[in-house]
């Protein structure tokens, strides 16, 4: 066994800190836990709760339908919204049907949904940026019944004109980073120099920490993992991080996703998570690199989360 451990390489983790769950997430599963205690199975949920799949097969095993078209939910079915949330005809049409809803948008998400109604009732051209047929960006964009414009990139906003510029406003997806839209915000501001800036920050509070977490080490490792699932924005950007550090950077479901090639010749890998991975995941991921080097764990100290959203009050 000595002679083993031996032989072992040692490795460095640093585990990013906050990682994993925001208090988004954890509301969001916490009402499908909860409806499912209070009412039984089947219930039935709007898109992914969480984009993960770990969780979203745990929920499943528990009695969650997942469906993408209110069509497919029973009539008087309990309907849940996912965190993502979602537009006014996907309400309207699950109204009609539902015997009880439960909201489990983010309340960021909430508050950008909000500001953009309150800017169609002002008669204001949005410009929303975000990701194409991304949840989030199409329930917001389907708050109103006017167009909102989507700008993916700073390509999409130095090739946008418009007749009427006096009379425009932008907010954004919540799960772009400050970074993330800074250099889009600018072309906008520089064409449009009366364009009507969100009265505060729309930026997820989790997005950024995360990223900012990740950018306080990126410098100091040879590989970056990020768990998270494929179609997560936030963890995708986290993985995009790395890579533009020049460091080998990998987004991945679970430990069975790690490729060995990755672990040979390096001797300090961060590990993080994106906002809606469970720590599990991770201790998975540590686990499995304990079976095959002598591991170092560094947790790197970053900002303090203590943000909660309450429950609908029926499941509290």
């Amino acid at each position: 066994m000595q002679e083993n451990l031996e032989r072992k390489k040692t490795l460095n983790i640093f585990l990013a800190n906050p990682r994993g769950f925001c208090a988004g997430v954890e509301r969001a599963i916490s009402i499908v836990e909860k409806a499912l205690e209070k009412y039984g199975a089947p219930i039935y949920i709007k898109h992914e709760i969480v984009h993960n799949k770990y969780v979203v097969d745990t929920l499943k095993e528990k009695g969650a339908i997942f469906v993408e078209d209110v069509a497919e939910i029973p009539q008087n079915a309990i309907t849940i919204y996912s965190a993502h949330g979602v537009s006014k005809k996907v309400e309207l049409d699950s109204e009609a049907k539902a015997s009880k809803i439960f909201d489990a948008t983010c309340p960021l998400v909430k508050k950008v949904h909000n500001r953009v109604v309150n800017l169609a009732k002002d008669n204001k051209k949005i410009i929303l940026i975000g990701h194409n047929n991304h949840p989030e960006v199409e329930g917001t964009s389907g708050r109103v019944a006017e167009e909102v414009i989507l700008i993916e990139n700073k390509d999409d906003a130095l090739r946008l004109e418009l007749d009427d510029s006096n009379n425009l406003a932008y907010t954004t997806q919540t799960t772009l980073s400050i970074d993330d839209t800074r250099e889009i915000i600018a072309i906008l501001k520089k064409k449009f120099p009366n364009i009507i800036e969100p009265k505060s920050d729309d930026i997820c509070y989790a997005t950024q920490n995360r990223q900012n977490a990740v950018k306080a080490i990126v410098k100091d490792i040879d590989l970056l993992l990020v768990i998270g699932a494929k179609n997560s924005s936030n963890s995708n950007r986290l993985r995009d991080i790395g890579t533009e550090n020049n460091k080998k950077s990998f987004l991945i479901a679970d430990a069975a996703e790690i490729n060995d090639k990755w672990l040979e010749n390096i001797s300090n890998i961060a590990i993080t998570a994106g906002a809606s991975a469970p720590e599990i995941l991770v201790e998975e991921v540590i686990n499995y690199l304990k079976e095959n080097f002598l591991v170092n764990i560094k947790h790197i100290d970053g900002k303090k989360e203590n943000i909660v959203f309450n429950l609908p009050k029926e499941l509290q």
